[in-house]
């Protein structure tokens, strides 16, 4: 039984798939290359709190706040719609895609979210971006799948 939770202990992912596991995380990485860091955070962080990942969620506003994102700003995430004022059009135009990526089975990347994202970064920057949005939903189900606990990072062990 996991203590904090009060819920059995299930799969540890890292362990029992080694393989995935590397794999995944060689995939995260390489989604990240030439991205701006904060920007990486704030899709990381959209996205985690559209799945519920609380585990996910944790981390990456830890992060964020470790590269220098301010609370403030964090705060606005969930409600970056209702406040623009703290984001920058390239931020908006990413988060509102990392919805639509997220939320997919929703219906899909409207035409007009693919388009202004498209308008405010390059090919390869797009490209980069809709890769970072596939690996943070697939971090974020691992996480749910397996229990992961918020508070509770991991990545050091691994």
């Amino acid at each position: 039984m996991n203590p904090l939770v009060g819920r059995p202990i299930r799969v540890n992912f890292a362990k029992a798939a080694p393989r995935a596991f590397k794999a995944l995380i060689g995939f995260d990485a390489a989604a990240r290359a030439g991205l701006d860091p904060a920007l990486v955070e704030l899709v990381q962080i959209r996205s985690s709190q559209l799945n519920g990942c609380a585990y996910c969620l944790h981390m990456h506003t830890g992060d964020a706040r470790k590269a220098g994102e301010s609370d403030e700003r964090l705060h606005m995430v969930g409600v970056w719609r209702e406040a623009r004022h703290f984001f920058t059009e390239r931020e908006q135009a990413a988060l509102a895609l990392a919805e639509s990526v997220t939320l997919v089975a929703r219906g899909g990347v409207p035409d007009e979210v693919y388009a202004e994202a498209a308008a405010r970064f390059s090919e390869e920057e797009l490209a980069q971006l809709i890769a970072l949005m596939t690996a943070i939903n697939t971090w974020n189900r691992v996480a749910l799948a397996t229990g992961k606990v918020a508070g509770t990072d991991e990545r050091a062990a691994a």
